[in-house]
């Protein structure tokens, strides 16, 4: 077990140099995100209302859910640029567990959305949004998140196994999930939905990890009569634990398919 935490701590470490680095990951992470939260904060906060509060405060959630999807794409992209450049032929050569390639990517994926939730964070604040609840809620509306994008990373690095040019890397993630995003209470209350519409919303794991961000922070919530819409924390960690369930062996099997071709 040692020698297993000991890979990944080399690999995390890996990655994390290469932020340090390459500083021009770290603007293009942090760029678009602020504009959102400026697009979105400002220019629609103005022009939209929502029955229980400010929509300012409500979209700051589904803005950072978002960023936290772009994980996906991402890792996809960096997981398959690995496979191809030989950096893998040089990994097995080495007496290390298979895993640790993702560990590393994956855990070094989410440490460049927790740079960008600082980014976001402050610029947020300075258009108005606030966090209406206690630190422990605070930052553990902050954890969810990271746990979420996590998540994200370990669904691109299954994704980046699976398809075979960086074109459909990126653009396949989209597909898949953006009309889970926008099917969501990321950005739209959901009371003026059909009711089965709004059934399958208030069940929608983005749903939840925004809902949980919403009511940890003590921001407006999207009301709802279903148990997922008056749970959301639970379900949101009920969500991330079942997808982390299914993803991450079959990452880690998949890749060991991938290392040996």
């Amino acid at each position: 077990m040692t020698t297993v935490l000991e890979d990944w701590r080399a690999l995390v470490w890996r990655h994390l140099l290469h932020l340090r680095r390459m500083p021009d990951k770290l603007v293009s992470a942090t760029v678009l995100p602020m504009v959102f939260v400026v697009l979105f904060g400002v220019l629609f906060g103005s022009a939209i209302s929502i029955p229980n509060g400010d929509y300012r405060e409500f979209i700051m959630a589904g803005i950072f859910t978002q960023v936290m999807i772009t994980a996906v794409p991402n890792t996809a992209i960096g997981t398959l640029e690995d496979l191809g450049n030989g950096l893998v032929d040089r990994f097995r050569s080495l007496p290390m567990t298979p895993s640790a390639v993702l560990v590393g990517r994956t855990v070094g994926d989410t440490a460049l959305r927790a740079v960008t939730c600082v980014a976001m964070t402050a610029v947020g604040l300075l258009i108005g949004w606030r966090i209406d609840s206690g630190v422990g809620a605070a930052l553990a509306g902050f954890g969810i998140l990271l746990l979420f994008g996590f998540t994200m990373a370990w669904v691109g690095a299954l994704l980046g196994m699976k398809v075979r040019s960086p074109e459909a890397a990126a653009s396949m993630p989209s597909v898949l999930l953006m009309p889970l995003m926008f099917l969501s209470s990321a950005y739209i209350p959901l009371g003026g939905l059909p009711g089965w519409l709004r059934a399958i919303a208030e069940w929608n794991p983005i749903s939840a990890v925004a809902g949980a961000l919403r009511e940890l922070w003590g921001n407006p919530a999207a009301a709802g009569d279903s148990f997922a819409a008056r749970n959301p924390v639970p379900m949101a960690l009920l969500w991330l634990a079942l997808i982390l369930a299914v993803v991450v062996p079959a990452a880690v099997r998949n890749y060991r398919t991938a290392a040996t071709r």
